[in-house]
């Protein structure tokens, strides 16, 4: 149902906002979007649409646009495409966020310090900027709405549900500022479109492009938001991504392909193509230089895919599998749908088909209910596999999701303990690998930033020669850095 009431003028740091013109509609959102205590069926009930009636009159005032992303890979893929659909409503992009006419701020939700690190950014750019028009999209939108919207200066609301609409909401502007608060939310899980960006357009400055081929999640892990906020899995077609790869080839020498759930492409019913079947495509159809995955889950590293992956030059020999955990018990109780056993089988495969390939995974502390032995078979298990790198994280409740009613919750400083604990082990692991390259030759991508080099198993190079800018090169490697390798000198 949408919700239509008359409502007072509002006030915004004490400025009186314009009312909706005769014949205007504007409807809110009244209340938070509601999640449920449990992992239900496909998540939250529908929550209603909120769109803003407006007459149909060209953008007067918003000639500039700035865009800020926030959080993963696939939230970076999506400003791509946002700046793309606004240049093409004639919009054009800042080169700052404080001389924009209209900035949009592409929110995570994740964890609560994204959540705070969104609502510093609106505050900052509306005290930077005032007579800007903040327009706040993402996870955070879909999840909060009502929350940012009483912000001051955010103009718009948009969720990811109604995200490829914005170009057209913000070009149907009002010769007044628009009301304060326009809120456009809907049902994510009828979500079926594919935000996809022509991404040269948006990364022309960088040396690696990531280009997000799937998106959305139907897993129900039992701490995790983003279900919720990007709804069920949906994967860019694959004739899309093979001429989108080819395009992006022609300019870039590595290619990062990445998704929200990204060994879950190809999975929509009716559908016989997997990602291992998208990636054999990608290498027989374009002249891609080096394909590299982002993070897979690891019961899709199949034993085709990875070896795939060992036998391709083209490949970057890099596999990172979430963990979270590797308690059995933790596991369970967050849903995973593997045991320690499973996971196991299919790092160890990697190492034996790739003996230098970079692992990595993201790893989970303090998880409600997690004892001290927990986390020691945690660790231990961690311990016992090759990984090269670990993110570590902090357990972060996260409002709607099953986990965060648990009354167990482990202390802050146990957790933040545990955290530490984890990151002196994947410092050591690295240190480890590093030094396993010193006298080596890597294959590498050279760099725009810092004049540095990216190796093929993930490692960062300081070059001590002359090489040309986004090229791949093999590099002797004469020593270890504070976090990375040094390329032999001359």
């Amino acid at each position: 149902m949408t919700l239509r009431r008359r409502i007072d003028a509002p006030r915004d740091n004490g400025v009186r906002r314009p009312l909706p013109r005769r014949g205007e509609t504007r409807n809110f959102h009244s209340e938070p979007i509601p999640f449920p205590n449990t992992p239900a069926r496909d998540g939250p009930p529908s929550p209603s649409t909120y769109p803003v009636a407006l007459p149909n009159m060209p953008h007067s005032n918003l000639a500039r646009f700035f865009v800020q992303n926030f959080g993963c890979r696939a939230t970076q893929a999506d400003g791509a495409a946002l700046e793309s659909l606004l240049a093409a409503q004639g919009f054009e992009p800042a080169a700052e966020r404080a001389t924009a006419d209209l900035v949009v701020l592409n929110t995570c939700t994740v964890t609560a310090a994204a959540d705070e690190d969104a609502r510093h950014a609106i505050r900052r750019a509306h005290r930077e900027n005032p007579y800007a028009q903040i327009l706040v999209t993402g996870c955070y939108a879909q999840r909060a709405p009502r929350e940012l919207a009483a912000m001051p200066g955010v103009s718009w609301v948009v969720g990811n549900s109604h995200k490829t609409e914005i170009a057209n909401l913000v070009s149907i502007n009002n010769a007044n500022e628009p009301y304060h608060g326009n809120i456009h939310v809907g049902d994510i899980f009828a979500q079926h479109s594919f935000l996809s960006a022509p991404v040269e357009d948006a990364a022309g400055d960088r040396t690696r492009p990531n280009l997000k081929i799937q998106d959305g999640c139907n897993n129900r892990c039992s701490f995790c938001i983003i279900p919720f906020v990007r709804g069920r899995s949906r994967s860019a077609p694959a004739s899309q991504v093979v001429e989108q790869v080819r395009n992006l080839s022609r300019r870039y020498r590595e290619i990062v392909l990445s998704g929200i759930n990204l060994g879950r492409w190809g999975r929509e019913p009716g559908s016989s193509e997997r990602l291992v079947d998208l990636i054999g495509r990608l290498l027989a159809e374009t002249e891609v230089p080096r394909l590299r995955l982002s993070s897979v889950e690891p019961m899709d590293f199949s034993d085709a895919l990875l070896e795939l992956m060992a036998s391709s030059p083209r490949i970057a020999k890099h596999v990172h599998a979430p963990l979270q955990s590797g308690c059995d018990r933790t596991l369970r109780r967050m849903h995973r749908k593997y045991r320690p056993r499973h996971y196991a089988g299919r790092v160890l495969k990697a190492r034996e088909l790739m003996p230098d390939a970079a692992i990595g995974a993201d790893v989970m502390v303090g998880f409600p209910g997690e004892t001290e032995a927990d986390f020691e078979e945690s660790r231990g298990f961690i311990a016992s596999l090759p990984f090269t790198y670990l993110h570590v994280f902090t357990y972060s409740e996260r409002p709607g999701t099953p986990a965060a009613h648990h009354a167990d919750a482990v202390p802050i400083p146990v957790r933040k303990a545990r955290n530490r604990v984890l990151r002196e082990l994947a410092d050591a692991k690295n240190r480890e690998f590093r030094g396993r390259m010193v006298g080596r030759t890597l294959s590498a991508v050279t760099l725009h930033e810092g004049g540095g080099a990216l190796s093929e198993n993930y490692l960062r190079i300081e070059l001590t020669r002359s090489h040309h800018v986004n090229d791949i090169v093999d590099l002797q490697i004469g020593s270890l850095t504070g976090a990375g390798l040094r390329e032999l000198p001359q």
